[in-house]
């Protein structure tokens, strides 16, 4: 089995607690069906917010899922100029014996805009 990476994001339409809960759990829940996982394959969860989101921490959604005993650790973004507002990104390490190029990134919403070169 082989150590994978796998990213996705998900742009939020406002700074609310249960709105960050409700998104980036749909996040999660996209990239564990679409690359056919569960929770004993994820190794870590690296998420990043924004600078204008300050309602929660993106990784209290993971917990509510039930992703309870993955370590995971919450930083903010860089604040550039023009970049997409109120955006959530993770970066998951996970066991899988899928090929690096067959991994599903994740970016739903108007996050897609961040990575057009993926076919989502």
């Amino acid at each position: 089995m082989a150590v994978r990476a796998v990213r996705g994001a998900v742009q939020l339409e406002r700074d609310e607690a249960g709105h960050m809960e409700e998104q980036v759990g749909a996040l999660l829940t996209a990239v564990l069906e679409r690359n056919d996982l569960v929770t004993d394959d994820l190794i870590s969860i690296w998420f990043t917010a924004t600078t204008d989101l300050h309602s929660d921490f993106p990784a209290a959604a993971a917990r509510k899922l039930g992703i309870v005993d993955v370590p995971l650790i919450c930083a903010q973004e860089l604040d550039i100029e023009g970049a997409l507002p109120r955006v959530v990104r993770i970066l998951a390490h996970i066991e899988s014996d899928r090929p690096r190029a067959e991994i599903a990134h994740v970016y739903l919403g108007a996050a897609a805009a961040l990575r057009k070169d993926i076919a989502q």
